[in-house]
Order: C-alpha cells, then sequence, then structure tokens
C-alpha cells in the first residue's frame, strides 16, 4: 500500500498510518479531561495527532523518538491541518524504513564536507588556519557536522542541515568580499564556521530532532565559545606559539553576539565589522530556508497561501496556483 506523507495529507483523508513521534504531552482542557497532544513526523513535515479523553496510563509505553502507528482523520483547524486520532501504539521496528522519517540533506554531505574545507584551508591568516585545521582534525565533531541539523523544526531541519548552513555562510561571504574589503575575510569565514558549531552538542538528532539536556542548560553560544577555547589551546600546543589575543577575542564575540539583538537571546550585541556582517548573513540564510520549508511542506495545495504562521506573525505568499 502507498504511504501517506504528510505533506500528502487533505481535509477528510482517513488515515492508518505509521510515523515518528517527535513530540508528546498529556493536555488538560477546560473541563478537566485530559487529551494527549502528539507531533507526528516523516521526511516530508509533521502534523499534530490529537487522541481525546485518554488517561496516562494509555499512553505511558510510547516516548518522543519512537515509531507509532497510529488511526484517525485529517480536519482543517484554524488554517492548519491536524489529525483527531482514534488510536495510537507503538510500531515493529521490522516494517520500519528510516529513510521514510528523517529528514535529508537534498545535497552530498561529503562533497558540502570537501567543499567546507577548500574554503577554510584557504584562510590566510596563519594562526586561524591552523585553528580551522585543528577543528577539523577532530573526528567527533566532523561527524557531528556531517549528521546535525541547524534547527529542531525549520531552520535547515534535517540531516546535513548545519553542514549546508555552514557552507551556504562561506560561499556568500567569499563571493561578496571585494564588495566590503573592511571586513576581515579570515575573521569572518572562521566566525561562520564556528558559529553554530555548538548545535553538534546542543541538539539530539539520531532519530527526532530535539535538545539535550547540556543544551537545553547551557546553549550552542555558549557551548561554542567552550568549544573554541578548548581548540585554541590544543593549536598552541600543535604550533608551539601562543594565538593572538585579539583574534581570540573577535572570534567570541562574533559566537556571542551572532543573534543580533537581546530579544533573540544574544548575550551580546555585533559590536564589530566581522560580527554584523555574521549576524546579517546568518539571518538571510536562515530565514529564506524557513520561507522555502514552510512553503514546501504545506498540505493546502489548492491554496495561494500557506496557513498564518504565529511564530512569523504572518502568512507566506506561495505564488498563484494554476
Amino acid at each position: 500500500m502507498t504511504r501517506m506523507f504528510v505533506n500528502e495529507l487533505e481535509d477528510g483523508d482517513n488515515v492508518e498510518e505509521t510515523y515518528l513521534l517527535a513530540d508528546r504531552q498529556l493536555r488538560a482542557n477546560r473541563n478537566g479531561d485530559s487529551y494527549f497532544l502528539s507531533q507526528l513526523r516523516d521526511r516530508t513535515g509533521q502534523i499534530s495527532g490529537l487522541l481525546w479523553n485518554v488517561n496516562a496510563s494509555a499512553v505511558n509505553h510510547i516516548n518522543v523518538g519512537d515509531y507509532v502507528r497510529v488511526k484517525g482523520k485529517v480536519q482543517q483547524f484554524q488554517g492548519n491541518l491536524q489529525m483527531i486520532l482514534t488510536r495510537i501504539d507503538s510500531a515493529s521496528g521490522d516494517e520500519i524504513d528510516t529513510e521514510d522519517y528523517i529528514p535529508q540533506s537534498s545535497t552530498d554531505v561529503e562533497a558540502q564536507f570537501e567543499k567546507l574545507c577548500q574554503i577554510l584551508l584557504g584562510i590566510t591568516d596563519a594562526d586561524i588556519q591552523s585553528l580551522m585545521q585543528t577543528f577539523l582534525a577532530d573526528q567527533e565533531i566532523v561527524e557531528g557536522l556531517k549528521s546535525a541539523p541547524a534547527g529542531v523544526r525549520l531552520h535547515h531541519a534535517y540531516h546535513g542541515g548545519l553542514l549546508d548552513h555552514i557552507v551556504n555562510l562561506a560561499e556568500t561571504a567569499t563571493r561578496i568580499a571585494d564588495l566590503y574589503p573592511n571586513v576581515d575575510i579570515n575573521l569572518l569565514l572562521a566566525g561562520i564556521f564556528l558559529h553554530d558549531l555548538g548545535k553538534i552538542r546542543e541538539l539530539s538528532y539520531d532519530s527526532t530532532f530535539q535538545y539535550t539536556d547540556e543544551g537545553q542548560l547551557i546553549g550552542h553560544l555558549v557551548m561554542g565559545v567552550e568549544m573554541l577555547s578548548d581548540k585554541i589551546r590544543a593549536t598552541e600546543e600543535t604550533t608551539g606559539r601562543p594565538f593572538p589575543e585579539e583574534t581570540s577575542l573577535r572570534l567570541k564575540h562574533m559566537l556571542l553576539s551572532h543573534h543580533g539583538v537581546y530579544e533573540y537571546g544574544s548575550p551580546k550585541l555585533p559590536m564589530t565589522m566581522e560580527a554584523i556582517a555574521l549576524h546579517h548573513l546568518d539571518n538571510l540564510d536562515a530565514k529564506t530556508n524557513e520561507f522555502h520549508s514552510l512553503i514546501e511542506s504545506d498540505p493546502n495545495a489548492s491554496s495561494n497561501w500557506t496557513p498564518y504562521q504565529p511564530n512569523m506573525q504572518r502568512k507566506l505568499y506561495k505564488g498563484e496556483i494554476e
């Protein structure tokens, strides 16, 4: 039987299918009755599944990251599709093809990594290049970089998404470098590589994408600075010379300020040319990717618009549907 992928679901569809449980919550409605709210995911998207009038014991056996078999009906609610469930149970691993559930990069991961290496090893500042070599020699970091998403939901939220994001920024920076001669391209490229590297520890991405305990408590900005400090010490041991304090400060500042504003969790505002350039390049790539993801995954194929996106406070125009 043909699989019913999330991006193919329509209002009124009766569904009996297996999905990955990306999130689960037991909630109470206004009458005090419990209901189960689940986030059901496959490689094409995610949909909310609601099971009414349920107690904890009925759903305690299923956990985030499990594959679940559900039965229910799709309905439209406030412009979004959701699934009203009549059943949700654990699914047998024998019937699971993991490629149906985990979003993957559309690019070749090894080719992307090779491209990144060429860019970073082309840095002309000897100290920064040595630092980049120290990072690239760490296999744990390399493997994490090839697997990690850049976000759990929208922003390059697929295996290899973090690598795609970094390569996109690095290629953009090299293409426009001659337009901004006052920006130190060596510092900027290093900052681009480092700015989200803490996400390989902040996020868990074996099956479903979620935050680790360390990620929740500390976050990738601080983690990134910790990783940078460790590698600076390792670089000094390898080269036999001290790493320039000025360069260290500028790189750490880029990591701590790249979110740009306090409201988005940035502990510092950008205060150097390279930091402000990194912030805007990062925001450009993240936001355009989010728009693309929302438009591509919208199951309302007959509409020129996506449903209202609360986190963006707007609908997105998909173009006229022919």
